[in-house]
């Protein structure tokens, strides 16, 4: 994704002292109050030309891949950070002569020497522009006025160490055994995975035209740091050049099968556990006995959360098990609605429509803990999240205002947030200020858990597999689609009893869904 700007140049760097027309460009707040960001990639060197709004580098925060342009037209001066390194936000990575052959510039030990000595003095607003006390960044409410420091990295090894995320591009979890599971309950028809061309015994992949940047999607340009591959060196396969996750993968065949064996099948998506992750077959193949990974990016932040959320929100979690024979009639009635053409129509869609008519009928359920305050906010409307597995890891992009959606709306929301995580689109934005949440755990062929809230949430509900099973249905035991609920609150907010009125109301409209009509 890319972060598009819309203030002025100056309000996002300063000049140097005197009259050197030396640019400097701050890592800016990509998020909404992130304090850093990892450089993933460089896409400009010193010496480059660049314009203004071209993107020079990809930083990776807790939230999500970035993409950042650069506000200024000129010559790349210097580079502050080599990638891998961690910059807090507020330090200048990158500076541009913006009048090449004006002036002198000052030596690059000279600039490096003083990065250090004192925090980066912010930048004089333009006029109109910003109030002293705030430094104006990209996206966000700003930095903080204290000082900034480098965070130095553990070391070389550690950038080098390989992810072992590698789940399908086009997968809302990332378990490869769920697929047939997951096209069930989705709705649709897992995509075959394409043929990954034959890797010849040597790499001859043409590199790139100088100065030219490979055309790939931030999954792609991901997997290809995690493997050590050069997307420079990779043929592309896809249309108009773009780098395929197959490249990369038979990029790194190439490489690893000897010149005197035949070349190494593609990597298959769909076989077993083992082959969803490359980085483990590398290492077995080297004779490696264990993978080290740095716990970083939208892991680290998800660590961090859930275990801030886990010893901070008392958890209570209650089950239920009900008959959805009627629900899944129902997905198929509404498939062939006409007000429902080209839209995605799931169990989930009901599932989640089912939540929002429960959480309207028992509003407490939606409300928030403030410590500082010692206050419970009320919820007056619902942002309805969706825990999506991603090759960055977990992320919970939220329907904004979901209770205002009719069910066509929300099938056009669900599908596009859908759509937006497979492809590693998903904004900082998107995954904040959610009020619920909703973790399909059935795609892997699981009952039920016992999930953990997101911070700031009061409650999450976990969908368990829909499975035929012998039920008792009018006195007499038939086959039936079942499945088990699991919704887990914060004790703080949501006693025993409101909890389980959520859980029942949900439990009865999935029994009898035209409940949806009189209850909505």
């Amino acid at each position: 994704m890319t972060v598009m700007t819309e203030t002025l140049p100056q309000a996002l760097g300063s000049a140097r002292a005197g009259d050197t027309p030396i640019r400097e460009f701050k890592m800016p707040d990509v998020g909404e109050g992130l304090t850093e960001a990892e450089i993933l990639k460089w896409y400009v060197q010193p010496g480059d030309t660049v314009t203004d709004g071209q993107v020079v580098c990809e930083v990776e925060t807790a939230k999500a891949a970035v993409e950042l342009p650069i506000p200024y037209d000129g010559v790349v001066h210097e580079l502050r950070f080599p990638e891998g390194t961690t910059v807090d936000v507020g330090q200048v990575i990158i500076s541009v002569d913006v009048a090449p052959g004006s002036g002198p510039a000052p030596a690059s030990g000279e600039t490096e020497a003083a990065a250090p000595a004192a925090p980066a003095a912010p930048a004089a607003p333009a006029e109109g522009g910003e109030p002293e006390g705030r430094q104006p960044v990209l996206v966000g409410y700003g930095v903080s006025q204290s000082s900034t420091k480098r965070r130095a990295r553990k070391g070389a090894e550690a950038a080098s160490v390989p992810s072992q995320e590698s789940a399908p591009e086009g997968t809302y979890y990332s378990s490869p055994a769920a697929a047939a599971v997951q096209a069930e309950l989705n709705g649709h028809s897992a995509p075959a995975a394409p043929a990954a061309p034959a890797a010849p015994a040597a790499p001859a992949a043409p590199a790139a035209p100088a100065g030219a940047r490979p055309l790939a999607k931030p999954p792609v340009r991901k997997l290809a740091k995690d493997l050590g591959v050069d997307l420079a060196t990779v043929t592309p396969s896809g249309p108009d050049g773009v780098i395929t996750r197959e490249d990369v993968h038979a990029a790194v065949a190439a490489v690893s099968a000897p010149a005197t064996e035949a070349p190494a099948a593609p990597v298959s998506r769909e076989t077993t556990p083992a082959a969803q992750a490359p980085v483990q077959e590398l290492a077995v193949a080297s004779g490696a006995r264990e993978t080290r990974i740095p716990v970083k990016g939208v892991r680290k932040a998800t660590a961090a959360a859930m275990v801030d959320s886990a010893f901070t929100a008392p958890h209570v979690t209650e089950f239920v098990t009900v008959d959805v024979t009627r629900t899944m009639k129902l997905v198929e009635e509404l498939k062939s609605d006409k007000d429902m053409q080209g839209l995605r129509v799931n169990p989930l869609l009901l599932i989640a429509k089912a939540l929002l008519v429960a959480i309207k009928r028992n509003p407490d359920v939606n409300a928030s803990w403030d410590d500082a305050a010692q206050e419970i906010v009320l919820k007056h409307y619902v942002n309805l999240g969706i825990a999506a597995a991603t090759p960055r890891g977990l992320i919970v992009p939220n329907i904004k205002d979901a209770h205002d959606k009719t069910l066509p709306e929300l099938a056009s929301a669900l599908g596009e947030l859908v759509s937006t995580a497979r492809e590693g689109k998903t904004t900082p934005a998107a995954m904040q200020g959610g009020t619920v949440t909703i973790t399909n755990v059935g795609v892997f062929g699981v009952d039920t858990g016992t999930p953990i809230l997101n911070p700031g949430e009061s409650a999450i509900l976990a969908v368990g597999a829909i499975k035929l099973q012998p039920w008792v249905h009018k006195g007499k035991v038939k086959p039936r689609q079942v499945m088990t609920l699991a919704l887990s609150f914060d004790h703080r907010l949501v006693d025993g009893e409101l909890g389980s009125k959520v859980l029942a109301d949900i439990a009865a409209i999935l029994e009898q869904p035209k409940r949806l009509i009189t209850w909505a």
